[in-house]
């Protein structure tokens, strides 16, 4: 692995700052990320990769096979936010209300660099490399279910995958054995009353009054059935309803989010807010439409690969990049992934005070672009080794 040191000057991460820029000032939404996945494939094609695209949508899939050996892959994905960009930069979104916020132009951009230096240097491993850059993971069933159908972990002894990370400080580098992100469902409720005067609640059905009750106690779930120990959270996201001050709303909308590790804790969720939906809109004469959508799992890394995360990150940033993560309740179709083979999420520190101080899914978030030099690197000699080790 040392020998890679020597390439430093190779790396022009210039290209790989400008690749980012494009990117975010072109952004695409979950499923309709058609002119990114024509970047990438164009560039894989110039750096010398064999390119399959539309794999389960958008997805495009680089492939380079040199000699015998094990496959390893690696991911980054591809989609933008719904989100006005208000930054004040030169390469701010071009599009309305479509925005990466979330790093995903980064993520494509250091998997690019990757590819460029692997392609450049086939004399220093032998296997086959297998690029995944994946569409919609923003949005749920996310891209990485549709991509597995088509084949993508098909042969693969082991995958990895970085998400720049604005909460963690530019040069350190975290991952977690075991459960690390969430499993995540979301669920719509359509709350059905009768509406009427403002001023004769008597004669309505009123469904501010039962969504508001429904979003105070589904609260109680997580304080009143869930163990203290065992993380759980329900957010209620989105309650609309009526339009002015007089008038009895005869429906309700709620959209929220649930989030849990453990599949007994995320099967009481479900049940109890079922339960208490159903008994509170009984309990006020309204009727009820339902949508529980089951997402993500969990995202769970084996110890294994987070040793080798780890040993690798102090072999070439050393020992000073290692840094440590809690459990966290955001979710990652990477989950899939690791529900077939082994591997490894880990998250690249992308923040600093100054420009990269704003959290992910906000409309001024930015990443510190050094941090690509790092998930670049870490991507390619995480690939290494583990050819390495599987062969």
């Amino acid at each position: 692995m040392d020998n890679w040191s020597i390439h430093q000057d190779e790396w022009n991460f210039e290209d790989t700052i400008q690749w980012r820029r494009y990117l975010h000032m072109h952004p695409e939404l979950s499923y309709q990320e058609k002119e990114t996945s024509a970047f990438i494939a164009q560039k894989l094609v110039e750096f010398g990769w064999n390119v399959k695209r539309n794999v389960g949508g958008y997805g495009v899939v680089g492939t380079i096979r040199n000699g015998e050996g094990p496959v390893v892959a690696l991911r980054a994905d591809m989609d933008a936010l719904p989100i006005q960009d208000e930054k004040k930069c030169e390469y701010r979104s071009t599009v309305d209300n479509v925005m990466h916020a979330c790093g995903h132009d980064g993520h494509v951009a250091s998997l690019l660099s990757t590819a460029r230096m692997l392609a450049k240097h086939k004399e220093k491993w032998s296997g086959e490399i297998r690029l995944i850059f994946q569409p919609a993971e923003e949005v749920s069933p996310g891209g990485a279910q549709a991509m597995i159908k088509e084949g993508v972990l098909k042969g693969v002894n082991a995958i990895y995958g970085v998400h720049l990370w604005s909460p963690l400080e530019t040069g350190k580098i975290a991952t977690r054995a075991g459960a690390m992100m969430a499993a995540v469902d979301d669920f719509s409720l359509t709350i059905h009353g009768k509406g009427g005067h403002g001023g004769i609640p008597n004669a309505c059905v009123d469904t501010v009054v039962i969504g508001a009750a429904i979003v105070q106690q589904l609260q109680t779930i997580v304080s009143r059935n869930v163990s203290p120990l065992e993380p759980a959270v329900i957010t209620v996201g989105s309650l609309q309803a009526g339009s002015t001050q007089n008038v009895i709303a005869d429906r309700a909308k709620l959209k929220g989010t649930v989030r849990s590790f453990h599949p007994e804790v995320r099967k009481l969720l479900r049940e109890r807010l079922e339960t208490m939906i159903e008994h509170i809109c009984a309990m006020h004469g309204a009727t009820y439409q339902l949508d529980y959508k089951v997402g993500y799992p969990a995202v769970v890394n084996p110890v294994e690969e987070v040793e080798r995360v780890e040993r690798v990150v102090k072999e070439i940033f050393g020992e000073e990049a290692v840094a440590s993560t809690d459990m966290m309740m955001p979710a990652e179709d990477f989950s899939y992934y690791l529900k077939e083979v082994p591997g490894c999420f880990v998250f690249v520190g992308a923040g600093n005070r100054e420009a990269a101080q704003f959290p992910h899914h906000h409309p001024r978030f930015d990443i510190e672009e050094i941090s690509m030099q790092y998930a670049s690197k870490l991507l390619m000699m995480l690939a290494l080794d583990a050819l390495d080790t599987y062969k």
